[in-house]
């Protein structure tokens, strides 16, 4: 069963890697670049310190870059070892000569599972459900679909290693974000303790979930004030207009990227 799907893996990679051009080859090359997304990341701390008290985004982006870290150690300092799959590029590896190689980039030993796919389904799979919003959830995870796929075009790693990489990221990415959410609504609870109305808004594109907690009292539902309603949709709006800039940004640095690959 092993073998079966190894060979079906190597076949479906032979089959993808061998559709190039040089127009691609500059573009895969420089969509991968992780300091080329410096804007749209600089876009997710907006979200994040727009959208939230500062003590709330700091649990959320903290535990964003624990999503992050933990995805990218699993896959390369504990599976890969225990694994010790050669990637297609490897010279090690018998298909190698088969692969089609950019500049000469053949990556490291072992690919299984791709870094590249985990961190970038991590940070997308916490990012859409920070903002739930459709749209936005189709915009990122479509950038994690085609940062995935840069790698296989650019021969290091298969389509295996891709998939396995996009579940682990998912995973750690959803158990992250939640325990995010509820460490935040710990946080808040002391303040509402103390005296006045403190909020937890639970946002989605769809609906808004509002719970109040007062003072001395049990978490329980209550009637919306005219100002919680507010600061609702002013966080509502933040996220919605933070969300558009963040494709903004994706939009004009594949802008960039696409000109620069045709001027090559």
């Amino acid at each position: 069963m092993i073998e079966f799907l190894d060979n079906l893996d190597t076949s479906i990679f032979l089959a993808v890697n061998g559709a190039n051009s040089p127009f691609f080859d500059s573009f895969m090359t420089m969509f991968t670049g992780r300091f080329i997304w410096i804007a749209m990341y600089a876009m997710i701390l907006w979200i994040l310190f727009r959208s939230c008290r500062w003590q709330t985004a700091m649990v959320y982006l903290f535990s964003l870059v624990c999503a992050i870290v933990l995805t990218d150690q699993v896959c390369a300092s504990v599976i890969r070892p225990a694994v010790e799959r050669l990637r297609p590029s490897n010279i090690e590896n018998s298909i190698s000569g088969m692969a089609y190689i950019v500049n000469g980039y053949r990556g490291g030993s072992y690919g299984f599972p791709s870094c590249h796919a985990a961190n970038s389904f991590a940070l997308t799979v916490f990012v859409a459900l920070f903002v739930r919003r459709r749209a936005f959830t189709v915009f990122i995870v479509g950038w994690a679909l085609l940062n995935s796929y840069s790698r296989l075009y650019l021969g290091v790693h298969y389509p295996g290693d891709l998939l396995v990489g996009a579940i682990i990221g998912s995973l750690f990415g959803f158990v992250c974000y939640h325990a995010a959410r509820l460490s935040a609504g710990r946080l808040l609870e002391p303040q509402a303790a103390s005296g006045g109305h403190q909020t937890i808004g639970v946002l989605d594109s769809s609906r808004v979930i509002l719970k109040q907690l007062t003072p001395g009292a049990a978490l329980r539902s209550l009637t919306p004030s005219a100002s919680l309603l507010r600061e609702i949709s002013t966080v509502r709006i933040y996220r919605l207009v933070a969300s558009d800039l963040m494709i903004a940004a994706f939009a004009l640095t594949l802008a960039v990227i696409v000109i620069a690959s045709i001027l090559n």
